[in-house]
This record gives C-alpha cells, structure tokens and sequence, in this order.
C-alpha cells in the first residue's frame, strides 16, 4: 500500500480537518475513492470500530491497516506523523462497465 505523508508545523490538525485533507490527497492519487479505514490517535478511535481488539499489541501491524489491506486498500494517507491515518480504495473497479 502507497503512503502520503501530510505534516506541517504551523497547522494544528483537528480529525476533520484532516480527513478533508486525506481524501483530497486520495482523490488526487487515485481518482474517486472510498475510506476503507482511519485511525484517530488523540481520541483513541478507529474505524471500523474494534478492528485491532483481536490483534492485543502482538502484531507489528494495526487492525485498521491490516482491515484496509485485506480488502484491497490502495493508498494510506498519514496526516500529522500519525496523528491520523486514513485508508482508501480507489472505487473506479466497481464503476459498470457498459
């Protein structure tokens, strides 16, 4: 899975403003996208909800990438060195073919 990298030191993210700026960026890469997961660590949540209960800290991998990966997830968007990480698939494999 791709990453994107989005800091900066004179904006202070809150989780919107940083999911508006992840699904820019997503946008950007892939075209029309879908958020297959986020992780939202000041608040401690993440989506979908208990992803990484199973994982108990004995995987070097979060639930919430390992739920985006095993479902195809194209792109991860890390805003504010981890503060907020968002997952997206590009939905264009599911437009009908005619």
């Amino acid at each position: 899975m791709k990453t994107i990298a989005l800091n900066s030191e004179d904006v202070e993210f809150d989780f919107h403003t940083a999911k508006d700026l992840a699904d820019g960026a997503a946008s950007t890469v892939l075209g029309e996208v879908t958020c297959l997961s986020w992780f939202d660590r000041a608040e401690d949540r993440e989506a979908p909800a208990g992803v990484s209960e199973c994982h108990d800290g004995e995987c070097e991998i979060p639930g919430y990438i390992d739920y985006a990966a095993s479902r195809g997830a194209e792109l991860k968007v890390d805003v504010g060195g981890g503060a907020y990480v968002f997952c997206y698939l590009s939905v264009g494999g599911f437009e009908d073919e005619d």
